[in-house]
């Protein structure tokens, strides 16, 4: 099962006490304040891991706590930091702060780590205290507690491409003929339930990774369905592949004016997103689809049928050239950045 969000409590554990201790020698009556601090409790740290692909299994267990160090102790020695927990995360995880929705960080890298709730300061042992007016202070001071937060996790997958169409429009068909992924695939709608990576190769070890989503709705960014689940994991993507399928009796033009609407209406960014238009199941045209009408909007047109591989290789050729072209451009924007510095 896919699971891209959870809603878990995480608490860092709380400091250790400081002590009130004095020597006990042989020949010093009066022997000095010897009470350790106490430890640091220990936190709860949230790490990005690539083994990972869902939130599967943070998601039924509700609650972190880190251990709580230990308290001080005579002779001056230290009480023991409290153990830290880890989360990992799939990267791409983003962590949010529920009750005020803030983000607090987004894990995109392999092992990029945030610190989700701090352990409690140690107190302060009798030692601590001692000054040359107070030579055998009878104060010590306890532990502070650690951080305790709700906190949402929500996965975005990490994709550079990303198929966005309506219910049996081909995404699963087309990732499949592509790569080595093998999502289901069935004549009705809503076959694809999860989201599904993969990775089309193309020129000499050159490859790009694709992002198939569950089909949209009209209203799917609003919330009906789960159109805002789905949404979410073409947000990082560089390129956006509008799958239409023109064998329906609904125009083309149409069909594609109702996904730009639930994109935008989403997140307003995505609107500016690079994006071309695949004409799919060319094998199953019953009539020619109102491609000048397109053409007028400008939009870039590609013509498909993954059942038969027909357009698979120009559709390849033009993704990786507008990939490539970013990548480029965000090279450049970066050597003018550093320069500047």
């Amino acid at each position: 099962m896919f699971i891209d969000s959870a809603v878990i409590t995480v608490q860092g554990g709380n400091g250790g006490n400081g002590i009130i201790a004095f020597r006990r020698e042989r020949y010093v009556p009066k022997g000095g304040p010897s009470g350790g601090d106490g430890g640091h409790g220990g936190s709860v740290i949230i790490q990005a891991d690539a083994q990972l692909a869902t939130l599967r299994d943070i998601r039924y267990n509700r609650l972190y706590r880190a251990t709580r160090g230990g308290h001080g102790q005579g002779s001056r020695k230290h009480g023991k930091d409290g153990a830290s927990v880890v989360i990992r995360v799939p990267p791409g995880t983003v962590v949010l702060d529920l009750p005020s929705g803030d983000q607090l960080a987004d894990l995109t890298m392999q092992g990029e780590q945030f610190v989700a709730a701090k352990g409690g300061r140690g107190g302060f042992g009798n030692t601590h205290f001692k000054s040359s007016r107070n030579r055998a202070p009878y104060q010590s001071s306890d532990g502070q507690p650690g951080e305790q937060r709700e906190i949402g996790l929500e996965l975005k997958l990490l994709a550079d491409v990303g198929l966005v169409g309506f219910p049996n429009a081909g995404k699963s068909t087309l990732l499949a003929a592509l790569s080595a992924a093998r999502p289901k695939i069935a004549d009705y709608p809503f076959t694809t339930l999860d989201p599904h990576l993969g990775i089309v190769k193309y020129g000499d070890y050159k490859s790009f990774v694709m992002a198939d989503i569950p089909g949209l709705i009209e209203g799917a960014s609003a919330g009906k369905g789960l159109g805002q689940q789905f949404l979410r994991h073409i947000e990082r993507t560089s390129l956006l592949l509008y799958l239409i399928d023109a064998s329906l009796e609904e125009p083309a033009a149409e069909q594609l004016g109702i996904l730009k609407n639930e994109v935008q209406s989403y997140a307003a960014d995505l609107a500016g997103r690079t994006a071309l238009v695949v004409l799919t199941k060319q094998d199953a045209w019953n009539a020619e689809p109102d491609v000048a009408l397109l053409k007028e909007r400008g939009e870039q047109l590609l013509f498909i049928s993954a059942a038969t591989g027909m357009g698979l290789q120009e559709l390849v050729h033009a993704v990786a050239r507008h990939l490539e072209s970013a990548k480029a451009a965000a090279d450049e924007e970066l050597a003018a950045r550093q320069a500047d510095t």
